[in-house]
């Protein structure tokens, strides 16, 4: 509600400056005069005075340049039978590593991300991912596009090692959503430790509440075999985040978001047969998070900050699920 509000501000100040202003007044001047009216707007917005500032500060500063390097994986396992028919696969995706470099200027930000890999014709996959770290609310959500994969299958005994580029072989379609609310954010900061638009000055902790979606679509031909998997999960919950500062200028934070699945649609083809899945309690989706922030001098800062990703469903006398997905970033940024 107060983003909107603030883009409502913005266009009517627009519209006010363009449209108001007298015929001698120069487009150049008119320009000049909305980006001061507008920065004035975010400067209120982005100085509010809603955090204990005993904990968590603001950055006397207005932009911040971060570059990041970015490593990625995942892997699935799926066990499943049906009168005595039994099969097994365990299927790891390559490591995706990207550079990224963003630009934010109190609080609104802008960034490009760069895979060397797929700028040689080396790595074929596709991921994308979009990351909102909020005072009292903030998600993830990434979606991937995955073929190249190794591990393997076994399906009655006979087992075979897969690896391979070719989405005709394996391909995997995934995405996470995963938020969270925050019950004390005026001395918690999340951003503190991953989008660094707060600072935090002293310990703190927080309950959180949480959120999580997954849905995932999976085909194997291989060696006359097909497999086909379709997943879709939500789940709901609650969890703790906390920042330690051991001494100034350092910040360590560890968060965990269990949450139990609520809603769940998964089936299993192989060749001709089709697996059902039968709900066992508890299945659960449970993300974490981790960070390690320097703050370098007064305007600097570097780090180390991750987020894992993990699900498993059904029963493993009937079908059995595991999932994971990590994201490590290594970055330094500064402020002017």
């Amino acid at each position: 509600m107060n983003r909107l509000k603030y883009i409502l501000s913005a266009f009517l100040l627009m519209a006010g400056m363009l449209g108001g202003a007298d015929a001698q007044t120069t487009f150049k001047e008119k320009v000049v005069r909305l980006g001061h009216r507008i920065d004035s707007v975010q400067m209120i917005r982005y100085w509010r005075p809603n955090i204990d500032t005993n904990y968590v500060i603001r950055p006397q500063t207005k932009w911040t340049v971060t570059g990041r390097f970015n490593l990625s994986g995942a892997q699935i396992m799926a066990k499943g039978q049906k009168d005595g028919y039994h099969s097994e696969a365990k299927m790891t995706a390559d490591f995706k590593s990207t550079f990224n470099v963003s630009v934010s200027y109190m609080g609104l930000t802008l960034g490009f991300s760069l895979n060397p890999a797929k700028m040689f014709g080396k790595y074929h996959d596709y991921e994308l991912g979009f990351r909102s770290y909020g005072r009292r609310f903030g998600f993830d959500i990434a979606y991937q596009d995955a073929h190249n994969f190794k591990g393997w299958t076994d399906v009655r005994g006979d087992r075979k090692d897969v690896k391979t580029t070719s989405e005709d072989v394996f391909r995997l379609r995934t995405l996470n959503v995963n938020a969270y609310y925050v019950f004390s954010p005026r001395r918690f900061s999340y951003p503190a430790a991953f989008s660094h638009s707060y600072i935090q000055r002293r310990s703190a902790g927080s309950f959180l509440l949480a959120a999580s979606g997954q849905g995932q679509h999976g085909k194997v031909n291989a060696y006359g075999r097909s497999m086909d998997f379709k997943m879709t999960n939500i789940g709901i919950g609650a969890g703790y985040g906390y920042n330690y500062v051991p001494a100034r200028g350092w910040l360590l934070h560890l968060s965990t978001l269990p949450t139990l699945i609520v809603y769940s649609n998964t089936s299993l083809d192989i060749d001709d047969t089709s697996l059902p899945l039968h709900y066992h309690f508890p299945e659960v989706i449970i993300t974490a998070r981790g960070a390690i922030v320097k703050q370098i001098g007064r305007n600097k800062f570097a780090g180390l900050s991750a987020v894992y990703s993990y699900s498993r469903i059904g029963h493993k006398e009937s079908l059995y699920v595991r999932n994971r997905k990590w994201l490590v970033h290594l970055y330094f940024g500064f402020r002017f």
